[in-house]
């Protein structure tokens, strides 16, 4: 003989003991996972330098140096779970933040490299790009610019080196990227 079961649509006569879980879902918790991986990952690409700038604990540090060490597909996938697993022990945010700074610091750096390329091309092909660098950077010395631009240009009619284009890029760099000094 079955027993059936009462029905309750509102869930009014519910125990305590039956009360739903109200955690966070399994999808929740994978995709949680998953990030964390990713940004294990992160620190196993990043340079020691870097890695001993940031306060990592003991164990994480010597998961992502053996894993830097490992060649086997299956043992550095096993390995990089591994380092997910111990990143859920630890509070994440120092690691996203120096990440994020890394990120924002390389896209800096992309801008202003291709700040000077397009200064350099435009100088070497447009014959007013000269005065207009000149009105914009009134330190940059115009004379050894102009000397530089007329032997790049000669370069690149006989197919030779671009020893003067690299100098031009230099000298660009050095005025409109003091940092890069």
């Amino acid at each position: 003989m079955s027993r059936m079961r009462n029905h309750d649509p509102d869930g009014l006569n519910k125990t305590p003991d039956e009360d739903e879980f109200d955690g966070p879902s399994k999808s929740a918790l994978k995709r949680q996972s998953t990030e964390l991986q990713r940004l294990g990952e992160a620190l196993i690409d990043m340079p020691a330098t870097e890695l001993d700038g940031l306060d990592l604990p003991e164990k994480l540090r010597d998961a992502v140096d053996l894993a830097k060490r490992i060649t086997a597909h299956g043992g550095l996938y096993r390995q990089k779970q591994f380092i997910g697993k111990l990143m859920r022990k630890i509070d994440v945010e120092p690691i996203r933040h120096a990440l994020e700074a890394k990120h924002l610091q390389q896209r800096t750096e992309l801008l202003r490299m291709r700040r000077v390329e397009h200064w350099r091309d435009r100088l070497l092909s447009d014959e007013t790009a000269l005065a207009a660098l000149l009105a914009e950077q009134p330190a940059a010395d115009g004379k050894q610019l102009q000397r530089l631009i007329a032997q790049a240009r000669h370069e690149r009619e006989h197919q030779q080196a671009p020893t003067a284009a690299r100098e031009i890029f230099r000298v660009l760099r050095g005025l409109l990227d003091p940092l890069a000094e």
